[in-house]
């Protein structure tokens, strides 16, 4: 009987990256899913999965721990043919408001968090894959990468930067077999944004988009599935929108 494949699955406690981690348990994958402090929530997750799983704890930021996720993965399965990089932080830092030191320090944990610490497990996976001669990388990126974020504005330019890299990677990793991929979301129903959709902007945000609703975490998920899966190769270096048309750019 043919082993099944191997997806990682960065942040995949709650919101998106549980979506992802459960769509690609469905999907037929064992998952490695990696997660910094949610543990109950894990726990619930992995049983709540058909099949052969992995929870592996650590903060995606770390770079011995983004190295550390990848080896598990290696340690049980022997091989890991998907890497979605979906863990995230978006920490407001208006820059009329904050004093030099509180601006550096939200700089500073927001680029390793959504940009470094995910470049580092596509380093680590990339070795792998290459030598597999196979595999996929899916990062998960945002509408803000492309409109602003005055309010975040490192959030929006580690968006940006992820997928450059992104696309950066897919040139260098394509002659691997490996291919390369961001999903750009807009607002997503997700405990990160929670308390913006519940507020007084919620109508407002629900309606940037002609659907008058945001997305749900399995609509993102749909679209990782679909880069998983066999036949998208010719997408590599793509930034696929996943947002209502509540954002077009040119």
């Amino acid at each position: 009987m043919q082993r099944p494949k191997v997806a990682i699955v960065t942040g995949a406690a709650t919101g998106i990256g549980r979506a992802c981690a459960e769509r690609l348990a469905r999907d037929g994958f064992s998952v490695v899913l990696n997660y910094r402090s949610r543990k109950a929530e894990m726990d619930t997750l992995v049983a709540s999965l058909a099949g052969d799983h992995l929870a592996v704890q650590g903060d995606i930021s770390n770079p011995d721990a983004a190295s550390g996720l990848i080896e598990a993965a290696i340690g049980k399965y022997g091989r890991v043919d998907v890497l979605v990089n979906s863990a995230g932080v978006f920490e407001e830092h208006d820059i009329a408001s904050l004093d030099y030191a509180t601006w550096q320090s939200s700089w500073a944990h927001t680029l390793q968090t959504n940009l470094a610490g995910p470049m580092n497990a596509c380093f680590c996976a990339a070795k792998h894959m290459m030598k597999q001669q196979s595999g996929k990388i899916i990062n998960i990126s945002s509408r803000g990468a492309f409109r602003g974020e005055p309010h975040a504005p490192a959030y929006g330019a580690s968006k940006s930067g992820l997928n450059s890299a992104s696309q950066s990677l897919a040139k260098a990793l394509g002659s691997y077999g490996i291919y390369v991929f961001a999903v750009a979301p807009g607002w997503v129903e997700t405990p990160m944004v929670a308390s913006y959709l519940s507020g007084a902007s919620g109508n407002e945000i629900r309606q940037q988009t002609p659907l008058g609703r945001t997305a749900r975490p399995e609509e993102i998920a749909n679209v990782v599935s679909f880069l998983a899966a066999d036949g998208s190769d010719y997408l590599t270096g793509s930034i696929i929108d996943v947002n209502g048309a509540s954002y077009l750019r040119n």
